[in-house]
């Protein structure tokens, strides 16, 4: 019921009384009542008075399934949320979940990690309270050769709720870090499970480094978090809302289209790459060359002296970024 408390407190904008809130939830005053002091138990600042009910005046940055439930505004991103204190790994999670039948757009999300990870098996820090550890599962209704896509379609999402939600020039460094001034505040690890001609579930992890105030080792020179670089406040909870309400647009848009024709442009607006020198750290053959965009499949165009090459996978340096000069 906190959930529905939430919402509905949210929803009126100011002071609604215990007497509506019954009569909307279909429970007692006593249950609202009791419901109540479970919230301002967990931090939520609520007045109270008499004659004019109850008012939330300030979320604190809380982060659980409740909370998560009262923001929803999405159709079906989110519409079952599963929340863990602590976990190995929100992706360790959701792809136990898909296996046990988990529907599509189950969201997985985690106060804290302590097996995460991002591409090509990097540890990822994930200090308690500090960020956003979240993994969806999704099932779609086209080719495995297709969904290598959707970590565009992530990245996509992610960038525009930063910019949206929170004013701040986020990036995206090909195909999915999410840049702000230069270092890396987001990384997105996709993984599926298909047959030849079947996906059986595909999951997308997120993470992103909230309210870090450091970070350690190699970290410390290529990461920053949005709390370094606005020196505000993030409500963890707001921006993953921000996050599932982009995708679920990209998302259907990419389902429309068969492929990133639709996001194509705009994400070239977004990509620090873009007409910027970059090396591609290929271990077959590294070569160098200007980045031009993405292709409709997500091809990162590559202009070099000997012509324009395309990159579907392997590491893309870029120049001025995560200090390659």
């Amino acid at each position: 019921m906190k959930s529905e408390l939430l919402t509905a407190m949210r929803e009126a904008g100011g002071y609604v009384s215990g007497g509506e809130l019954s009569k909307k939830l279909g429970v007692s005053r006593t249950a609202v009542w009791k419901g109540m002091q479970k919230l301002k138990e967990e931090g939520y600042r609520i007045a109270a008075v008499p004659n004019k009910g109850y008012f939330l005046t300030e979320s604190p940055d809380i982060l659980n399934a409740d909370e998560l439930a009262s923001l929803r505004k999405t159709a079906w991103a989110g519409k079952e949320i599963i929340y863990f204190e602590v976990t190995d790994s929100t992706n360790i999670q959701a792809k136990r979940l898909a296996e046990e039948g988990a529907p599509h757009g189950t969201l997985i999300v985690a106060g804290r990690q302590e097996s995460g990870r991002g591409r090509r098996g990097r540890f990822w820090e994930s200090p308690e309270g500090s960020g956003i550890f979240m993994t969806i599962v999704l099932r779609p209704d086209f080719y495995p050769g297709q969904a290598s896509m959707l970590t565009i379609v992530a990245a996509m999402a992610v960038a525009k709720a930063i910019r949206t939600s929170l004013s701040l020039p986020a990036q995206i460094k090909w195909p999915n870090d999410i840049i702000l001034n230069g270092k890396k505040i987001c990384g997105i690890l996709t993984e599926m499970n298909t047959d030849i001609d079947t996906i059986h579930y595909v999951v997308i992890g997120i993470g992103i480094n909230v309210s870090n105030e450091s970070f350690e080792g190699e970290a410390a020179a290529i990461a920053t978090s949005l709390f370094r670089e606005s020196g505000a406040e993030v409500s963890r909870s707001a921006l993953i809302e921000a996050v599932w309400e982009q995708f679920e647009s990209y998302y259907e848009s990419f389902c429309g289209a068969g492929d990133l024709s639709e996001i194509q442009e705009e994400y070239n607006d977004y990509l620090v790459n873009k007409d910027r020198q970059v090396r591609i750290l290929d271990p077959k053959e590294p070569f160098c060359g200007t980045a031009k965009g993405i292709a409709e499949n997500g091809e990162l165009i590559v202009e070099t002296e000997h012509g324009v090459r395309r990159v579907s996978s392997g590491e893309v340096s870029v120049r001025g970024i995560y200090g390659y000069v």
